[in-house]
């Protein structure tokens, strides 16, 4: 599953991000409003959004996606704890609201709940040739035999599924799975993928990963890899 935090704290943002991928999540982080907006695109199943930002509130902004029929779950965050702060936040359009400074397994508890009775509970698999994803156990099977990956390869692998037949930039990696600059953790991408690619295509008669030198890393089925 994939969460969406939009938080101005970068490192509050960090920590917050770890604790749920150490949970088995998908976590993109957004600092302003304006990048929120953006990461819509990328299909989150859930949003947890900071009240205060700096380019415009997080109230306002929940309320600006209602009225545009966004309907994905919301968990506020604030430091605001007032009932009319609350309420104010519910009635806006958010499903949920915590207040700063909250014990993560009370959000983590919430996330969840909001994902049980959201109707993207349960996304369909995600499939390239005979590799199949489960977003929603994090199960993936290749031609019908379990593969066990660990977090980041998993989220490795979702990033280039959802990218499939496109080149997954070394950096949208690093931004993306590590939450981190690309000079800090270049040589743990390397060691990822390699051990990604012995799993998914080690003694298969196809090879669905692909380097493309200079630029980062292609999924696809092979033949759009000799197209």
């Amino acid at each position: 599953m994939h969460i969406l935090v939009v938080e101005d704290d970068q490192k509050a943002a960090r920590l917050l991000a770890r604790g749920l991928e150490e949970e088995g999540f998908r976590v993109t982080l957004a600092h302003t409003a304006n990048q929120a907006n953006g990461l819509l695109a990328d299909e989150p199943d859930a949003i947890i959004l900071d009240w205060m930002l700096p380019d415009q509130d997080g109230i306002e902004l929940c309320a600006a996606w209602r009225q545009r029929g966004q309907m994905l779950p919301i968990l506020m965050l604030t430091a605001r704890d007032a009932v009319a702060d609350r309420i104010t936040g519910l009635n806006t359009g958010a499903d949920d609201y915590l207040t700063k400074p909250f014990v993560f397994e009370e959000l983590l508890a919430r996330v969840r709940a909001l994902l049980r009775r959201s109707d993207r509970a349960h996304p369909p698999l995600l499939q390239v040739a005979d590799l199949t994803l489960d977003p929603h156990t994090h199960a993936v099977h290749r031609a019908g035999t379990a593969l066990v990956l660990t977090p980041k390869e998993y989220a490795i692998l979702d990033l280039l599924v959802r990218h499939c037949g496109h080149v997954v930039s070394r950096q949208l990696l690093a931004q993306q799975v590590w939450h981190a600059d690309l000079i800090a953790i270049d040589n743990l991408i390397d060691v990822h993928v390699k051990n990604l690619r012995r799993k998914i295509d080690a003694e298969r008669p196809m090879s669905l990963i692909r380097t493309v030198r200079g630029h980062g890393f292609c999924l696809a089925p092979p033949e759009q890899h000799n197209a």
